[in-house]
């Protein structure tokens, strides 16, 4: 009965450790003149690049499907490990999209708090007007970007579950009768791939726009 209120537990104290640690950094960077405006500008080209290395990831891995699939005889525990090479590759760089997108979230929600918060420190009721609506397009604009950031990573997860399967099918049943099963599902895998490389691109195009708007 202790068990799961003890994993809460630790879980509270450690996102309150967590959310210290950010705060504390987020000052350290404000006392050498980075502020969160230009954090969040540097984490959202960060998500961009990490997109684009995934995009030729994922592109590459559907290449080495394809080519592995074409199975003409030979070593079949080799075409396994080069497929489950490029499923761990494909992995990895969706998992660094999804940290990259989380650490935009923080930081933006930082922003946006002490934007808010700020807006009562004026005196001039014509500026805090104009801070607000300044406040109130930029995070329009951000939820805008954000939702088509994770639109695309939420692509990731059916193809690395087909690579998986694939890999794995593949693991325990190395005969050329497992090739022509894998065949058949092919055609599935490309077309989730061209649609996750599609919504990528999309979310590039919004990371950038967004980008200019903050400078």
């Amino acid at each position: 009965m202790l068990r799961p209120a003890f994993k809460f537990v630790v879980f509270v104290l450690l996102s309150f450790t967590l959310l210290a640690c950010q705060s504390a950094y987020y000052s350290a960077m404000e006392k050498v003149g980075v502020h969160k405006r230009d954090i969040l500008s540097d984490r959202i080209e960060e998500v961009r690049d990490a997109q684009v290395d995934a995009k030729e990831q994922f592109r590459d891995a559907l290449d080495r499907f394809s080519q592995e699939l074409g199975y003409q005889g030979g070593e079949l525990q080799e075409v396994y490990e080069n497929l489950f090479e490029a499923y761990q590759d494909s992995k990895q760089e969706a998992d660094n999209v999804s940290a990259r997108i989380d650490k935009v979230e923080d930081v933006a929600e930082a922003l946006f708090e002490e934007w808010e918060e700020e807006l009562q420190q004026y005196s001039s009721a014509s500026l805090r007007r104009d801070s607000q609506r300044t406040l109130r397009d930029t995070r329009s604009q951000y939820k805008k970007m954000l939702s088509t950031m994770r639109a695309a990573e939420a692509k990731m997860a059916p193809v690395l579950t087909t690579f998986n399967d694939q890999v794995l099918y593949l693991k325990h049943n190395l005969n050329a009768r497992a090739i022509s099963s894998l065949k058949s599902e092919f055609g599935g895998l490309r077309r989730d791939i061209n649609t996750l490389i599609a919504r990528m691109e999309d979310s590039i195009k919004a990371s950038e726009k967004f980008i200019e708007s903050l400078k």
